[in-house]
């Protein structure tokens, strides 16, 4: 009879080799120092959690608390992540403020980290408020990785979407210069996505809205100059003006669409 094969006992350093690494979470932001405003957050988190119950899975404050940017008229924005499929939206008063919550399913906007130009810079500073079984913190990790890893490159056809739709506004504007004030409300939906092709061409996250004209300015002087006296501009036709050199320099490497005629 054959005798039983023994094995050596496995010695520490091996048993350690074949832990796998626990990545560390997400650091989080300190509480807000505004006067009054952690009590509300609290509050808004109660109701989420009461309205949600069970299919609640994480709770995340994003948005200008969690950047240090807050003031009088800041919103609560939070994030709750559910189970399944969700994509409601709603804005709740809380005290003299108000509450806004987005609800998603968690799978579907881990999803959305891989092509979103917003959501790894928007989550990579958030706080988690709620959380069950570490869902929300996996889904901050995942989204500083994202981060780290830059934002998706924009095709040539897109570059040239981008170009096209600045210019359309521009001329429509420029049409309706006898209508000064449907004019300027073009001219604003022009800017809008000027500041988006800036961010989408440059290779760079999008900020949040109040943080653009800034951080342009920042990496490009002259475009920050323009942009800065195209919101102050006085007149109709200085704001057509400072708008065409916008867009000429922005897209001054980006081809025209081709032509079919």
């Amino acid at each position: 009879m054959d005798s039983p094969v023994t094995h050596p006992t496995p010695t520490s350093e091996e048993l350690n080799a074949e832990l796998l690494a626990m990545p560390e979470p997400p650091e989080q932001p300190d509480p807000i120092t505004e006067p009054g405003f952690e009590e509300l957050v609290t509050v808004a988190l109660r109701h989420v959690r009461g309205r949600r119950g069970g299919d609640l899975v994480s709770v995340i404050l994003v948005g200008s608390s969690v950047r240090r940017a807050i003031t009088t008229h800041s919103d609560i924005d939070l994030i709750a992540l559910v189970k399944g499929q969700a994509d409601g939206h709603e804005i709740v008063r809380v005290a003299d403020r108000l509450a806004d919550i987005r609800y998603r399913g968690h799978h579907e906007l881990e999803e959305d980290l891989a092509y979103s130009p917003r959501l790894p810079s928007l989550l990579r500073k958030a706080r988690i408020l709620f959380d069950h079984e570490g869902i929300g913190a996996k889904l901050l990790e995942r989204a500083n990785q994202r981060f780290r890893q830059g934002p998706p490159a924009v095709s040539i056809n897109e570059q040239i979407r981008m170009k096209a739709e600045c210019f359309h506004w521009l001329g429509k504007a420029r049409d309706l210069a006898d209508k000064p004030a449907t004019a300027q409300y073009i001219l604003s939906l022009f800017f809008e996505d000027i500041i988006n092709a800036f961010f989408r061409l440059r290779g760079f996250w999008l900020t949040a809205p109040v943080e653009a004209p800034k951080f342009i300015a920042s990496r490009d002087a002259t475009l920050g100059d323009l942009a800065g006296r195209f919101l102050t501009a006085a007149t109709l036709p200085e704001r057509l003006n400072l708008g065409r050199d916008l867009a000429d320099i922005l897209f001054k490497d980006v081809p025209n669409p081709a032509r079919i005629d």
